[in-house]
């Protein structure tokens, strides 16, 4: 007996310097920043669009097809190297791509031509994808009854990041040049490659089976999973919206209303960074099994934030509302379907967030080059008309979404 109870102290003690999730938080910490570095490098060039567009003699179109290819390099990732994160050892693929990254910003930093930039951007943009495989690696980590959590933990990261690499892009570009914010990066890329290498567990592949049918294998997880479906285009609505605003509000904000410097933009998208706050909470709203309410509320929200855009032109505390209520309306969408699709086949994580981000990156390019078009021949009224629009789609197509009584929520509702 006094074995037993000596026993019972030192579990006690074990579990009490232990996380509940059982997750250590320096790694969850890790991830997290991670994250927010290799996604940040999608979003540099936006406070930028308006040097660029004077440095290489540009058309406000022709700038905006640097986000466009960005994302469109993204999506080239997710459907051809995000797969790999479960047919090769992923420490390894994510020092490799790192890499890539790292000579991709050096070359995008060197560039000459406009055109050199757009290619050095599609490579980086493609290979930026490491945040995608990042997430679902910290999702098998996480038990059950934590994954939402945790995955919200890592995506608040993951969002911090692309919210604040807008405002870093403008203060460095504005002390030291455009070019330093790509090469500044370039570094940044080399030392996170070194840090995961050495701060990463090993993490055997979840599949054997060959590369060209775990793509396939991707396109039947579409068929197979509705959900999967559904929550990517959900997603590619407010990714088109969010990609709209922030493609055009430095146009806004430099232009004859403000007249703000490219560090005075560069604040106003820490602003933005504000919504990231939601990421938690979103994440606990999945655990309790609020994923369906809190999405209409999401589009709800978005539709409301680009009233308030439209409404407010002249107005920054009304746009800087509306920055933060789009931010947190597409987050709040973002985490809870993720916690909805990596339900859906614990074997299949990479594969299946491979085909989510896809989805709705595509329509973040999109509303990327739509959001240029418009601003050019109809100004920041039609782009919040635009904006608007992409959730109120999304709402009609979320009001479609039945529950059927006897299956699996995680399968069988969004």
């Amino acid at each position: 007996m006094p074995q037993s109870s000596e026993l019972r102290t030192t579990r006690q003690r074990t579990n009490a310097a232990e996380p509940a999730h059982g997750v250590p938080g320096g790694l969850i910490a890790l991830l997290a920043v991670a994250c927010g570095m290799t996604a940040a490098n999608l979003y540099y060039a936006q406070p930028l669009l308006s040097s660029l567009h004077d440095v290489f003699h540009i058309s406000t179109a022709t700038a905006g097809w640097l986000i466009t290819l960005t994302q469109v390099g993204y999506v080239i990732g997710m459907v051809f190297l995000v797969p790999l994160g479960d047919r090769l050892e992923k420490r390894g693929l994510i020092t490799a791509l790192l890499a890539v990254t790292t000579a991709a910003l050096v070359t995008a930093g060197l560039a000459t031509s406009f055109r050199v930039l757009l290619v050095a951007s599609l490579v980086s943009g493609a290979t930026s994808v490491v945040a995608q495989i990042l997430v679902p690696f910290a999702a098998s980590l996480a038990p059950d009854h934590a994954r939402g959590r945790i995955v919200g933990r890592v995506m608040s990261g993951l969002l911090t990041g692309i919210l604040l690499s807008r405002t870093l892009s403008s203060l460095v570009s504005e002390v030291a040049g455009w070019r330093v914010v790509y090469l500044g990066s370039a570094v940044l890329m080399a030392a996170l490659a070194v840090t995961l290498r050495k701060a990463l567990p090993q993490h055997a592949p979840t599949t054997t089976i060959p590369y060209p049918r775990v793509l396939h294998s991707t396109l039947r997880l579409v068929r197979t999973h509705p959900a999967l479906l559904r929550r990517g285009l959900y997603q590619a609505a407010m990714f088109g919206a969010f990609s709209a605003f922030w493609t055009t509000i430095s146009y806004v904000l430099t232009g004859p209303g403000f007249h703000y410097s490219p560090i005075g933009v560069g604040i106003f998208a820490l602003v933005g960074a504000a919504g990231a706050a939601v990421a938690p909470m979103a994440g606990h709203w999945a655990d309790r099994k609020l994923t369906r309410p809190m999405t209409g509320a999401a589009f709800v929200l978005a539709v409301l934030a680009f009233a308030l855009a439209g409404l407010g032109r002249h107005h920054i505390a009304l746009i800087a509302l509306a920055a933060v209520l789009l931010d947190m309306a597409v987050q709040a969408t973002l985490i809870l379907g993720q916690h909805t699709i990596y339900q859906l086949d614990p074997h299949a994580r990479a594969r299946l967030n491979s085909a989510f981000i896809a989805t709705f990156f595509l329509g973040g390019a999109l509303g990327s080059q739509l959001g240029s078009l418009v601003y050019s021949s109809g100004g920041w009224t039609a782009v919040t008309a635009l904006g608007a629009a992409l959730p109120v789609l999304a709402l009609l197509y979320w009001l479609t979404e039945h529950r059927r009584a006897g299956l699996s929520p995680a399968r069988d509702t969004a």
